[in-house]
């Protein structure tokens, strides 16, 4: 135990002096990953390869150290122990060219199952029961069942299943897990058993329609070996107690083993989060649990026309730098953090298509799709493997040695486009980088807590940190431009100065990181239509020109969101387009004449079900 601690001593001081002197932390190796103490041997290292056939069949290639092998083999190589893939319905229903996203059929999974089991890996089957992808925010049925309901719809959950459990099982390849169902936040087989209040009923046979498939899992498994799985997305305790109270305790559906979650850090919360959701729903529930999704960038750089799903916005929320060594730490924290899980639940980890580099002929759909995520994978556009790949084995290695992560930096704060004479909130925390491309959020004291500027131009704040030598710092862009909006912000945590019009309970407060600029913003959701006028009066204003502006982010998803400006009966309007969680935008009405003194300004928003967003930094100034 003394040499122990006296090794970490001295790696955590060459690691500090090399830091001091500026040399690259990548000098002691490719990457740095600190092993994860008494992680279990069958600790589930695992990898959605559902992609990989599509991909090879249109001539993408894979290398290990600059040699060519086949992917699965490489990913085994570097420790990958099982694999995850889903299985669409029919894919090509839509005729020879399929759907896209790799047209992820049932022929498709049982080679990849094949594969995997002639290198010794396990194999997990995920029934999306859908032509296409479903998640949260849709699960439409197959083509094949569009007309189907009720006890029919129910039968065919149950003889799919049974069907696709007996091909495996004639080739020789049983699964060693099934999910049943993917990312069922809102239900499966929509309408029927979609999680609404406009459907009372949607628990009841969600519970229906998951015995089915449960129990044709386990009449097709002699050897009572197959474990199965109900997936969510994300780490939202309160969704985990609703779901599961509904499914488990109100309409007995208990004949599984695992809760699966989704976890992207740029997307769902923290490390914290998440192990704080598995040791309550695996204690509530009694039930393992599984990262059964997740995924880390290793660059900002776009590789195809597709805007990625992970940019400089994920990267700020999600908690590492987008660099290998960021995307190796990332990857080994998620395992580090299932494998704490309480009773030793915590069973493993999967990550989401690591294989799915560029390919202009498998895009996420067919006919011009792209890729958004080329820079989430474990291989670089080339199909290089990256040295982060070697996470998987390092986290095991017995002469791996523990290394101290060091602080090297800390993220600049910049403020822009602040009005004269506004309070500006700098924020409460700020990000501090470590020597292993981790960024950890810390409080921070600013000299001036909430500083006001009188003229126009570019300013420096201070700030400390406790327990750092280095100062925290935050640049300040101050327009020629003064903000009439009141309570445009929502820094104050209430709605003060709005009159919300039309259906009020879509409309309240969001404090959660993405979902708001700085500390709080409005926040819009319904899982029902919803029509809201959200305006606000302005007065005494003097004769001029003037510019409406706001920033937004979230699922448009075909809804109607306006921006508007009316005075003297007449209205301008102009559309907000949002393109997902923490994409923030501005939107501008400009050239607004204003003559008699009084202008009304705010939002229309007509949305569809599920859909949601956040409004901040509502400004309405004189231009100059």
């Amino acid at each position: 135990m003394k040499n122990n601690k006296l090794k970490k001593v001295i790696l955590s001081a060459i690691t500090a002096t090399m830091i001091s002197c500026s040399l690259p932390f990548t000098a002691l190796a490719a990457v740095q990953v600190n092993p994860i103490e008494n992680l279990s041997t069958d600790f589930i290292k695992g990898a959605d390869v559902s992609i990989m056939p599509e991909l090879e069949r249109n001539g993408t290639k894979f290398y290990d150290n600059g040699i060519e092998q086949d992917g699965l083999t490489i990913l085994k190589n570097h420790g990958v122990n099982w694999i995850r893939v889903r299985i669409w319905n029919n894919p090509y229903v839509v005729g020879p060219e399929g759907v896209g996203g790799g047209n992820t059929d049932e022929a498709k999974a049982i080679e990849m199952a094949k594969r995997a089991k002639a290198l010794g890996m396990k194999v997990l089957v995920d029934f999306h029961y859908s032509d296409f992808w479903v998640d949260p925010g849709q699960q439409k049925k197959p083509d094949a069942w569009k007309n189907d309901s009720g006890d029919k719809l129910v039968d065919d959950v149950y003889a799919y299943t049974a069907k696709v459990m007996q091909d495996f099982n004639a080739q020789g390849v049983t699964p060693d897990m099934v999910q049943v169902g993917n990312e069922l936040n809102n239900g499966m087989l929509w309408p029927e058993a979609q999680l609404t209040e406009d459907n009372p009923n949607g628990y009841k046979f969600l519970a229906k329609l998951l015995n089915a498939g449960l129990q044709a899992v386990h009449d097709n498994d002699k050897d009572n070996k197959v474990k199965t799985m109900i997936h969510l997305a994300g780490v939202d305790v309160n969704l985990y107690h609703t779901f599961f109270d509904n499914l488990i305790v109100k309409n007995k559906v208990n004949d599984f083993d695992i809760i699966g979650m989704s976890f992207y850090p740029f997307w769902h919360g923290t490390m914290d989060d998440l192990k704080n959701t598995m040791n309550d729903v695996s204690a509530k529930y009694n039930k393992d649990v599984i990262a059964v999704e997740t995924a880390f960038g290793y660059t900002l750089e776009d590789a195809d026309f597709e805007k990625n799903n992970f940019g400089t916005n994920e990267e700020k929320v999600g908690g590492y730098k987008a660099t290998v060594q960021g995307q190796a730490t990332g990857l080994r924290d998620v395992m580090a953090t299932v494998a704490s899980v309480n009773d030793n639940r915590g069973l493993g980890i999967f990550y989401w298509a690591p294989d799915w580099v560029i390919n202009e002929k498998v895009g996420w759909k067919s006919n011009g799709g792209g890729n958004g995520w080329d820079n989430l994978t474990l291989f670089d556009t080339k199909g290089n493997a990256l040295e982060s790949m070697d996470t998987f084995n390092l986290v095991s290695d017995p002469n791996n040695q523990y290394i101290e992560p060091q602080v090297t930096a800390i993220n600049t704060v910049d403020v822009k486009d602040v009005s004269l004479y506004s309070n500006v909130d700098l924020p409460q925390t700020v990000g501090v980088v470590y020597s292993n491309d981790a960024v950890k959020n810390m409080s921070v004291k600013w000299d001036v807590a909430k500083p006001i500027f009188a003229k126009p131009g570019n300013y420096t704040i201070s700030g400390t940190v406790e327990g750092l030598a280095q100062k925290a710092i935050a640049n300040i862009e101050v327009k020629n431009k003064m903000n009439l909006v009141l309570n445009g912000n929502f820094e104050n945590e209430t709605l003060n100065g709005w009159d919300i019009v039309g259906d009020s309970s879509a409309i309240n407060l969001a404090w959660n990181q993405g979902d708001v600029r700085d500390k709080c913003a409005m926040h819009y959701w319904n899982n029902k239509p919803f029509n809201v006028i959200i305006k606000q009066k302005l007065k005494g204003l003097s004769d001029g020109k003037y510019t409406l502006s706001c920033w937004t982010q979230g699922n448009g998803l075909a809804s109607k969101y306006q921006l508007f400006v009316k005075q003297n009966g007449v209205e301008m309007t102009t559309d907000i387009k949002d393109d997902g969680w923490n994409r923030w935008h501005q939107t501008s009405i400009k050239n607004i004449e204003v003559k008699n003194g009084e202008v009304e300004i705010g939002f229309i928003l007509n949305g569809r079900p599920d859909t949601w967003g956040s409004i901040d930094d509502i400004e309405f100034y004189v231009q100059k």
